[in-house]
């Protein structure tokens, strides 16, 4: 049953957007209430022992460059509720066949020294992003800014975030090792690597890696779910889970509604409080490829060819660029690669707690169509054993997940889209719908605070902590 009484604010799902925009408010003073349709909080920051007793793995997000980077967490008291980040030496590793491996190090100068040909320009593209992260990230991670706030900074960056992938990995660089690299960063777009502002994501997560590294979380990525939870509720807030919300009727009163959720579902639980042509807009709302993922227990440490691999915890692994956007392009022609790409986490190897001693756990996926019911576990694991080989023999159990099964452990992944959308030109910053705010609806009590608003997918809490300030300027409550 809901709770009884009235609300400032309700927020439905609590997910790392529904649980930052929960803080917000909150911390504004408002009585507000999370309600949560599963039996846990989390959406995609919850971990679980998928495969064995006492390996524990993260059923999605696993790796966190962007909650290290957001705004949003610059303040967040972690050590207070007992979150520990672990980051790597290695932000991210990339096996090459017959060559050692690309790294990405904190040092962009250490990482430029092993591009071979390219050492100059690597530097060149990354050393002025770096230091200049945090007002990139200050114009990016929201709502597009305009005017800018650094309009020269602004634009530098938009040239060269704004080319395709592929192009300006060509342009910029002449050897194989440092348009891999570029390649694997920009794969993270779940899109095509010719499309326009693909770029965009390799030079983001790879200044975050270099100036942030792209730590794990001891224990799994569930302890930041119980932090934000916990630091809510002191705050004064309310939390109710195994609670499903078909409509928005169903509810408590409240001044405003922040609905952590897709389009699909904005549609169904609170259409009947939306005009028809903003309906019709977000029933135009396109969702991309998903994602076929598979959790191991292993009986030791992935033996990769390269000693250079164990530095990291995250790896990519799907060889040259023409590889990679390949893999990509065959996705999105509704096809599976024979050689998909792989993002691979061995969080086992920094993290003892994940699993029994002497044992660890591996986290990897592949793009593959939006609901697919293609079993892409023998392809992957070729890819691994590519670079790895003998890593077949050390498999003590899987746990294989399909798009659809991606789709009913968070429903906010449709067809297994983790993104919440293509986050592509067209739905970078104009998600769901084009407007001039886009967090806010046509009825004035109810906003959107999920992936589906900007700046899109990934653990930073932005589109909620920006949902919620919308709300808080909202004539509801007129909060400057």
């Amino acid at each position: 049953m809901p709770p009884r009484g009235s609300y400032d604010a309700i927020i439905v799902g609590s997910g790392p957007n529904g649980l930052a925009a929960a803080i917000t408010l909150a911390e504004a003073g408002l009585r507000t209430l999370i309600v949560e349709g599963a039996k846990t909080i989390g959406g995609g920051t919850r971990s679980a022992e998928l495969t064995l007793p006492g390996f524990i793995h993260d059923v999605c997000s696993a790796i966190l460059p962007l909650t290290a980077a957001s705004p949003f967490f610059h303040s967040f008291p972690f050590q207070k509720y007992g979150v520990e980040f672990i980051t790597p030496p290695v932000a991210f590793a990339h096996p090459l066949d017959d060559q050692p491996a690309v790294l990405l190090e904190g040092d962009v100068a250490q990482t430029a020294r092993n591009l071979g040909l390219d050492t100059e320009a690597y530097q060149r593209l990354m050393g002025g992003l770096v230091s200049k992260l945090d007002q990139i990230l200050e114009e990016f991670l929201g709502t597009f800014p305009f005017p800018p706030r650094y309009p020269w900074l602004f634009l530098q960056f938009s040239v060269k975030a704004l080319w395709p992938a592929t192009f300006l990995a060509r342009s910029v660089f002449r050897g194989e090792r440092a348009r891999a690299l570029f390649a694997g960063l920009s794969a993270h777009s779940i899109q095509p690597l010719e499309w326009l502002a693909t770029s965009s994501f390799a030079l983001v997560a790879g200044a975050i890696g270099h100036r942030y590294g792209w730590p794990l979380i001891r224990g799994g990525t569930h302890a930041l779910t119980k932090a934000m939870a916990a630091y809510f509720i002191e705050l004064g807030g309310e939390l109710q889970v195994d609670l499903p919300v078909a409509s928005l009727d169903e509810l408590p009163k409240s001044k405003v509604y922040l609905l952590d959720v897709t389009p699909r579902q904005v549609i169904r639980i609170a259409g009947n409080r939306l005009p028809n042509r903003y309906l019709r807009q977000l029933s135009r709302y396109r969702y991309g490829p998903g994602v076929f993922k598979v959790d191991y227990a292993i009986n030791g440490p992935i033996p990769w060819k390269d000693e250079g691999c164990k530095r990291s915890a995250t790896l990519h692994i799907g060889g040259t660029l023409e590889e990679i956007a390949e893999s990509e392009r065959v996705v999105w022609k509704g096809g599976h690669p024979e050689k998909p790409f792989l993002i691979l986490a061995q969080q086992s190897l920094f993290d003892p707690s994940r699993a029994p001693e002497g044992k660890h756990i591996v986290w990897t996926y592949c793009h593959v169509p939006n609901g697919s019911t293609f079993d892409m576990t023998e392809r992957i694991e070729n890819q691994i054993e590519r670079f790895a080989p003998g890593f077949r023999d050390l498999i003590l159990a899987r746990q294989v997940t399909y798009p659809a099964q991606m789709e009913a452990y968070n429903p906010n992944y449709i067809g297994g889209d983790i993104n919440g959308g293509v986050q592509d030109i067209r739905q970078l910053f104009t998600r769901p719908v084009p407007r001039i705010i886009p967090y806010s609806t046509p009825a004035e009590d109810i906003f959107i605070c999920s992936s589906s608003t900007p700046p899109g997918g990934g653990v930073h809490g932005m589109c909620g902590r920006q949902a919620a300030m919308a709300a808080l300027r909202s004539k509801q409550f007129r909060i400057r």
